[in-house]
C-alpha cells in the first residue's frame, strides 16, 4: 500500500516531480498515505522534512513568487481543500532551464503533490472559492531570509489562469508580493 507515481515531464525542468498517490476508496470515503519516506525515496525524493506548514486563502489570492536566500528549502506541496494553480521558476544559475517556469493544478479532487527542490521561486493562485494549502519543508523558516520575484514579470512569462469571473486586476496580493523585483534584477544580482 502507498506506492506513488511520478507524473510526466515538468516542462523539461530537472528535479521537479508531480506525484500521484495511491487512493483507496469505497462507499465510506477514501484512504491514502500522504507521505511515506520509503516510497518517496524510491521515487528519487530523499529529504529530511523538518517542518509542516498550512495556509488558507480565498479565491483570487496570489502568493508568490517566493524563495529563501541563505536557507533554501526543498518543498512537498499539496492542496487539501479547493484548487490552486501552483507555479515554480528555476533560479539555479547553472541549470539549463534557468528562468524557465512550470505550473500545475493542485486540488482536493486530483490529490496530486508537487515536489520542488531547492533553487526555485514558488507561488500559487487560488482558483476555487477557498483553498487550504499544505507543505513540508527541509529547513526551518527564517523571517529575514525572504526573496521574491514579481509574479507577472514579462521576462518569465507565466501564463496564470484567472479564477472564474476575475481578471488580473481583481487578484489579492500582499504588499510585498506587489513590489518584488524582476528576473533581470535577480539575474544581475547573482552574476555580480
Amino acid at each position: 500500500m502507498g506506492k506513488i507515481e511520478v507524473m510526466a515531464d515538468c516542462n523539461g525542468i530537472a528535479g521537479l516531480k508531480v506525484i500521484k498517490l495511491a487512493v483507496f476508496g469505497d462507499e465510506r470515503g477514501y484512504f491514502m498515505e500522504t507521505y511515506n519516506y520509503n516510497d518517496f525515496k524510491e521515487a528519487g525524493i530523499d529529504c529530511e522534512f523538518v517542518q509542516d506548514n498550512q495556509s488558507a486563502s480565498k479565491k483570487g489570492v496570489l502568493r508568490g513568487l517566493h524563495f529563501q536566500i541563505q536557507y533554501p528549502q526543498d518543498k512537498l506541496v499539496r492542496v487539501i481543500h479547493g484548487e490552486v494553480f501552483d507555479v515554480v521558476v528555476d533560479l539555479r544559475k547553472d541549470s539549463e532551464t534557468f528562468g524557465k517556469w512550470f505550473g500545475v493544478i493542485l486540488s482536493e479532487e486530483n490529490k496530486k503533490q508537487f515536489f520542488i527542490p531547492k533553487g526555485f521561486a514558488h507561488g500559487f493562485v487560488v482558483l476555487s472559492d477557498y483553498a487550504e494549502f499544505c507543505y513540508k519543508v527541509t529547513d526551518f523558516y527564517h523571517p529575514n531570509d525572504e526573496g521574491g520575484l514579481l509574479w507577472e514579470d514579462p521576462d518569465i512569462g507565466i501564463d496564470w489562469p484567472m479564477p472564474e469571473g476575475m481578471s488580473k486586476a481583481d487578484l489579492t496580493l500582499s504588499e510585498k508580493d506587489k513590489v518584488w523585483g524582476s528576473f533581470k534584477e535577480y539575474k544581475a544580482k547573482i552574476e555580480s
